[in-house]
């Protein structure tokens, strides 16, 4: 997967004085942009909440990372009279040949932090299992 699939475009509101000081942070070479600046902070506090945010994972039995969901692997579940909760923090994806009967007929539910990555069919289907 290339790495701009990895990543998510955000867009964020950010005061005045605040801009200024990152402005003057990069300007002073502590950061190599706006955009080095906001992920390092953005990391920071991840790394000060990880006990909580692995806490959260375990509790709730998300997949960490990314979990993607090929037609095999659906039509497998499908033939043993399975179905699955997709429960992810990070990226799902679901092939682009998998259809919306093949997905419904398999997937419980869906609860995705980050990013969900399937057809707009697929999407569409699953949009009133999605939490």
């Amino acid at each position: 997967m290339a790495e701009v699939d990895k990543s998510e475009k955000i867009t964020i509101n950010i005061g005045l004085v605040d801009l200024g000081q990152i402005d003057l942070l990069v300007d002073e070479g502590f950061y190599a942009n706006r955009t080095d600046f906001i992920r390092t902070a953005i990391r920071r506090q991840l790394d000060s909440r990880a006990a909580a945010v692995n806490d959260t994972v375990e509790r709730r039995a998300l997949t960490l990372g990314t979990q993607h969901l090929g037609r095999a692997d659906l039509e497998e579940l499908r033939e043993a009279g399975r179905r699955i909760e997709l429960r992810v923090l990070g990226l799902a994806t679901i092939a682009e040949d998998v259809s919306p009967e093949l997905a419904l007929a398999t997937i419980a539910s869906v609860e995705v932090l980050g990013a969900f990555r399937a057809s707009r069919a697929v999407k569409t289907a699953l949009a009133p299992r999605t939490i």
